[in-house]
């Protein structure tokens, strides 16, 4: 399979390896305006949900309008985030239902000249032209539909485009890589037909944070290319919520994309092994005093940062070059048609040094310009390959 996604790439390869070259600033303003950034996967909605105004310049967290225009970006699927603990007394819809009012209300609806909601590739184009961030909504944790495909068909019609099939917790249907017990397990009859149901009414389906059996199950049973909105390479950082060489070019195959995240732990072993994701010792830890916590998304980033700081844990930070190597490595294994960018800002708590937050994405593009990727590669990788990944789910509901 490496030897066919090789001979896939063609030209690509060539300009992947070369050596870096001199580029002005002028050429990377114009590259980088040249193309539609899209970025998959962004949980500033867990701020914006409890006040906070994504219209005004921060001194923290990595997203706001600010930084966003700075950024270059074209789109952004915010994520409606529904954590595992409300999964007790049913909470899971109810929750995905504020997170998706997050999205429309206090980000689009307060900010209607900088934001545009996109339901359909066509409508991203389209926001672009008018000088909008076209906004789409993903829901990140297939609990959210409480085991029902009504549910699930209620939150297309509400604007979401992908579904991401579990969080780091097993739900009831699908196999979750964030706990032991649901790495060994796929998709039940039910798993598979909700994404037999996904693919017919035209929604992407997500396998970042599956586990790798419900990744093969979901592969196999889709019509349509399967998305990880928010994943990098397990030969380069061996965490479980990173794919396989194995994985990736078998995704590639079927017209999926990766889209690399930009958490330091996804991205570098030596990150990942001074985090939760590689010290299970740390991990039982922060496990054990985190059990019983009932707070929102919010309190529970404060919890945590206050365990993680009496814990002694200090991740060491990834780089620029760290976030290039995915991008390489992924183009020479599946294609320059395989890869796209789904940072996850807002959700991860290290970020690489050059990639500080939404602003800094003329820095990645300089990065791939003196590796040698031409302005045209640079687009597939930061749009053109997920406008295509989106077409061919609207293909499949048509």
């Amino acid at each position: 399979m490496r030897f066919v996604a090789i001979l896939a790439l063609g030209a690509c390869a060539v300009s992947a390896q070369a050596p870096k070259r001199l580029i002005t600033d002028a050429e990377v303003k114009k590259v980088h305006k040249s193309t539609l950034f899209i970025d998959t996967h962004n949980d500033v909605t867990s701020r914006t949900v409890t006040g906070f105004d994504i219209g005004k310049a921060a001194n923290d967290g990595h997203t706001d309008i600010v930084r966003y225009r700075a950024g270059g970006f074209g789109a952004q699927f915010f994520a409606v985030y529904v954590a595992a603990n409300y999964v007790e007394g049913n909470r899971s819809a109810h929750r995905a239902m504020e997170m998706i009012d997050t999205v429309r209300h206090d980000i689009i609806g307060k900010h209607p000249n900088d934001f545009a909601l996109a339901l359909t590739a066509d409508d991203v184009i389209r926001a672009h032209k008018q000088g909008k961030i076209a906004s789409l909504v993903g829901i990140e944790g297939g609990h959210a539909i409480e085991d029902s495909p009504r549910l699930l068909r209620d939150f297309y019609a509400l604007g979401i485009r992908y579904m991401t099939l579990t969080h780091s917790n097993t739900n009831t249907w699908a196999g979750s890589s964030g706990d032991l017990d649901g790495r060994t397990k796929g998709l039940t009859p039910l798993g598979k037909d909700i994404v037999r149901e996904m693919n017919r009414i035209g929604m992407m389906v997500d396998i970042s944070h599956v586990s790798d059996k419900t990744f093969w199950d979901a592969l196999e049973v889709s019509s349509a290319p399967l998305l990880a909105s928010h994943s990098s390479c397990r030969s380069i950082s061996n965490i479980p919520r990173n794919m396989t060489d194995e994985m990736i070019v078998a995704l590639a195959k079927k017209g999926g994309v990766v889209q690399v995240n930009f958490g330091c732990e996804f991205l570098s072993q030596k990150s990942a092994n001074t985090s939760t994701f590689g010290n299970p010792a740390i991990r039982e830890k922060l496990a054990a005093a985190m059990k019983d916590f009932k707070g929102t998304a919010e309190e529970r980033r404060a919890k945590l940062a206050e365990v993680v700081k009496s814990i002694g844990l200090n991740t060491v930070p990834a780089t620029l070059d760290d976030a290039v190597a995915h991008i390489d490595h992924i183009v020479k294994i599946a294609g320059i048609d395989a890869v796209g960018i789904g940072a996850d800002y807002d959700g991860v708590d290290c970020v690489p040094v050059g990639l500080e937050d939404v602003s800094k994405m003329p820095n990645l593009t300089r990065a791939l310009l003196e590796k040698g990727y031409t302005a045209k590669d640079i687009r597939k990788i930061y749009g053109e390959n997920t406008l295509r990944v989106m077409r061919a789910a609207e293909k499949a509901r048509k």
